[in-house]
């Protein structure tokens, strides 16, 4: 699945590190993230490393507990889901998208047979078919409608599990070009 999810990530002209299988809102998703090196060194260098406990991180809003807060050290580029029909992509994708674009990953169509695409168009959700062989097209580019919604305290949450994520599986060197 991690190579269907690179090339799904480059049709989309996505340029980042893919984190698969992440858990979000009761889906399984994946992300296309960048880590900002210079935050990144900044944390490091100050003792901020990813909080991805819940728990800690609502007492960041807290001003008792903590009176500076650390920038986020990745931006999230888009979610990537990966579905085999496209009935269910408007649902999987219907509050990602309010995060950052978002795209569903659906086999390539059949002979004559297309994917009914309009109300993703209409919502924003991308879409990308990928065939058997891995080749990868994109159907319709996602829209980016995170900004008609603002920050929350979740996605904020979720840039520091990707954080994580990012740190325990990444090579160094492969975070640097990504």
């Amino acid at each position: 699945m991690q190579p269907l999810l690179h090339h799904a990530a480059s049709a989309l002209g996505w340029r980042g590190i893919v984190v698969p299988d992440v858990a979000v809102l009761g889906h399984q998703v994946s992300a296309v993230v960048r880590v900002r090196a210079d935050v990144h060194e900044w944390r490091t260098a100050n003792g901020w490393p990813p909080q991805a406990d819940p728990s800690w991180f609502r007492s960041w809003f807290e001003p008792a507990a903590h009176d500076q807060l650390p920038m986020p050290a990745v931006e999230l580029v888009g979610v990537l889901v990966g579905e085999s029909t496209v009935d269910r992509a408007l649902q999987s994708c219907g509050t990602l998208m309010t995060l950052a674009p978002c795209s569903v990953v659906l086999p390539a169509p059949q002979g004559g047979q297309s994917w009914p695409l309009i109300e993703l168009d209409y919502y924003g959700i991308g879409v990308v078919a990928v065939d058997e062989a891995g080749t990868a097209e994109l159907l319709v580019p996602p829209e980016d409608r995170s900004t008609e919604f603002g920050p929350s305290l979740f996605g904020r949450w979720l840039l520091e599990v990707l954080y994580d994520r990012v740190l325990r599986e990444v090579p160094a060197h492969a975070r640097v070009n990504s």
